[in-house]
């Protein structure tokens, strides 16, 4: 139930990959037959991921995953506006200081990317969202400066699955010459993405969240959109990307983008089907337990709940021990002990946010498992509660303690002011 963190490798994905560790190992920047043979691989897997968004091949280059990809999304862009505001300073020209719009919510890939060009001296908008997660338009619109050069928002939050108004945010940016890039790490394979339809200028995706490997993703750069290198080498991937390409994984990238468009609309039936179940079974099952994030515009495997009275961290423990995989949030920010940046942007508080559950489906999930993951739930949630010092009698005996000791402050405080 944790399919969010990462997925297994399909099987068909793995077939493409194996001869490639073995049998065709040729360097893909080789003249040779053996460097041929790789280079078309890569091109196959190229069309692939480029057919599966309704974009070119030249506009697909491949990466390490989902954090390069966003990395060289923002760097690139970014390092490219100042070199052109550089040149302009040099010919005698006023320099803009350079904006990016981004929402309070994105991945550490994005977010501390931002942090970095703000050492730059590049200024940054982090947009507040409301309670569901969603970015509210007008305050977007409202955000956009004479040198805003690019907004990036994510498709789909990682954590509480809430999905963003994509095609509305990409209208503003193309309407006031804004570049946008989305994460859709999350997204893709669960959302439609054409990018021959939508103002996208630049996504990111990666494959182990898709059935393929890990260690490998992609950057969708539009035609026309101008980058810098963040890496600097050999000049592969027509000089945006060096680096001797991971064939492996760049042909299980390609096979695992084709099944995921193919499978889509089969696996989404089924996905909602389950998380519906998921969500309906636990909140009417578990006392003082909510839902976080949209309610429907949501991805169709994320089910994200809050419970009053408990560490989330418990409950992840107690669950791993009947076989249940589940998290609190990011599985890049797993181990740290302060509350979910994304939890505690949309209004949960402290203890809110460490009462959290996030549960993924995946393609081979079944009904059956779903139940026993909600009776799992009970039983575990229960037995925290005995237990736990943020129990409802502890936490109502507190506050009861709390509000007693400010009246009595109070009493005294009058009882001093009368004396004087």
């Amino acid at each position: 139930m944790d399919h969010s963190a990462t997925t297994h490798v399909d099987k068909e994905v793995l077939e493409e990959m194996l001869p490639f560790f073995i049998k065709k190992f040729g360097n893909p920047s080789s003249l040779h037959a053996f460097g041929r043979e790789t280079h078309e691989a890569i091109e196959l897997a190229r069309s692939r991921v480029a057919k599966s968004l309704g974009a070119k091949e030249e506009e697909i280059y491949f990466t390490s995953g989902g954090t390069e990809a966003d990395n060289l999304a923002l760097k690139g862009l970014a390092f490219k506006y100042l070199n052109e505001e550089n040149k302009k300073t040099k010919r005698g020209k006023k320099k803009k200081i350079g904006h990016i719009i981004t929402s309070s919510i994105e991945h550490p890939a994005i977010l501390n990317v931002c942090k970095y060009l703000e050492t730059l001296g590049i200024e940054v908008t982090y947009l507040p969202v409301d309670n569901f997660g969603l970015v509210d338009l007008e305050k977007l619109e409202n955000s956009i400066r004479e040198d805003t050069f690019l907004i990036s928002i994510m498709t789909a939050n990682n954590e509480i699955g809430t999905i963003q108004p994509i095609e509305e945010i990409g209208k503003i940016a193309k309407k006031n010459n804004i570049k946008f890039h989305t994460d859709a790490v999350q997204a893709f394979g669960k959302v439609n993405l054409d990018m021959s339809k939508l103002n996208v200028d630049l996504l990111s995706i990666s494959g182990h969240k898709i059935y393929g490997p890990k260690g490998v993703g992609a950057l969708y750069v539009r035609k026309g959109v101008e980058l810098l290198p963040i890496l600097h080498g050999g000049g592969h991937e027509h000089g945006i990307r060096s680096g001797t390409e991971n064939v492996p994984g760049i042909v299980g990238l390609g096979k695992a983008c084709e099944l995921a468009q193919l499978r889509m609309d089969e696996d989404n039936t089924k996905l909602v089907k389950m998380r519906d179940a998921l969500i309906k079974g636990v909140l009417e099952g578990v006392e003082n337990s909510h839902l976080n994030g949209h309610p429907t515009k949501r991805l169709p495997n994320n089910a994200h709940f809050r419970f009053d009275y408990i560490e989330g961290e418990g409950l992840i423990l107690n669950l791993d021990l009947l076989g249940i995989a589940a998290s609190t949030g990011s599985a890049c920010s797993q181990k740290a002990l302060k509350p979910s940046h994304v939890l505690t942007a949309i209004g949960l508080k402290h203890e809110e946010a460490h009462g959290s559950l996030r549960l993924t489906l995946g393609r081979e999930n079944t009904m059956d498992e779903v139940q026993y993951v909600i009776d799992g739930i009970k039983k575990s949630v229960n037995k925290l509660r005995l237990f736990s010092p943020l129990s409802k009698e502890t936490y109502e005996s507190e506050m009861a303690r709390f509000r007693n000791q400010n009246e009595n402050k109070k009493k005294e405080v009058e009882a001093c002011t009368i004396q004087r």
